[in-house]
Parts: C-alpha cells; structure tokens; sequence
C-alpha cells in the first residue's frame, strides 16, 4: 500500500468484540482507486450499514449495508464514456486468514463459497466497497444495448456517423473447400 493513502475506515474486530460498528460514510472521487480497472468515479461513493462478530463462530465477521455511486468507464464497442449509477445492498461474512492456515486442506460447502477472509485485526471498508462495485458492473461496459461500435476499417464511431467500409472477411486459404460440393 503506497504510504500516501489514508485509511479511511478501518473496521476492527477487536472494537466488534465490544460492540457493533456503525458506518455513515462518502468517499469522494479519487478516495477509492479505480484508475487500475479503466473506471472512474463521477460522484461521491455513500456507503450505510454496520459490522459485526457473530458469537461462538470463531472470529466471523458480518458486514451488511448498501451504496451508492456513479462511475464511468469507456464503452466496450465505441470507446465513448459510458455511464454506470449503482445503487446496491450487500451482506457479506468474512473469517479470519488463520482459520486457512491451521487447516492443511480446507472443504469448502456451497453455504462458505461467499465467505471472504481477513487478516492483520479487521477491513478497510473502501476495499470492500471498492470489491463490491466491481462485482456490480456488467461483464461488458457498453454505452448502449444498440451502440454500433467503432469500424473495423476506418476506426469512424458508427454510432456518429455512417461509414461506407466493407468488413467482409475473405480467407484465401479457405477457396479450396468454398470449391467443394457437398
């Protein structure tokens, strides 16, 4: 972690021991890094909810809440800036690395394959927040369903202005069997 980033929250397990942790927060633009993954924030990132150690369960931890933000990022097809408002709630549970470490082989039923792990006393809810928007966003960031993308040929964004380019692709190696009657 590079020394000039602040913590913004931590949240503790040991203060979980004591009591639920309540959190309020906004992160502005560049609070949260984004740039690695071509996105970026375009407005304050809200987050309401609450952590807590669940008794008897060996260190779990639960954290629900929800959050808002806008991001944006180039669209797959066209390269246009494409916008993205999310507005999600999230219950997550997470257990402490160690419980990794004294196993030395780990079954994992369907109920545990959403749990995260934990380590050095807690987590930093922008790195769950950071987590559970990049989860939230579609597998193709595109600026719309019927965005026509850019041409293969003249590198134009169809969706501004029409191209006359053939795209046809003609394989020469492939003449032989076009040849053949079936």
């Amino acid at each position: 972690r590079p020394a000039s980033r602040l913590t913004l929250m931590f949240l503790s397990v040991k203060e979980m021991e004591l009591r639920k942790i309540r959190f309020d927060e906004s992160f502005e633009p560049a609070q949260i890094e984004f740039a690695s993954e071509n996105l970026e924030q375009a407005s304050a990132l809200h987050a309401v909810g609450s952590a807590e150690l669940l008794k008897n369960t060996g260190g779990q931890v639960r954290i629900q809440g929800r959050y808002t933000v806008e991001v944006t990022a180039p669209c797959d097809r066209c390269l246009a800036p494409a916008r993205f408002p999310l507005d999600a709630g999230f219950d997550l549970f997470y257990k402490p690395v160690s419980v990794i470490a004294r196993a030395e082989e780990v079954e994992i039923d369907e109920g545990e394959a959403q749990i995260g792990f934990y380590e050095n006393g807690g987590l930093e809810l922008e790195d769950l927040l950071r987590e559970q928007v990049l989860l939230a966003l579609p597998m193709q960031r595109v600026c719309s369903e019927d965005c026509k993308g850019i041409c293969p040929v003249c590198g134009k964004n169809r969706n501004e202005a029409e191209c006359d380019c053939r795209t046809e692709i003609h394989d020469h190696r492939l003449e032989a069997l076009r040849k053949l009657e079936i």
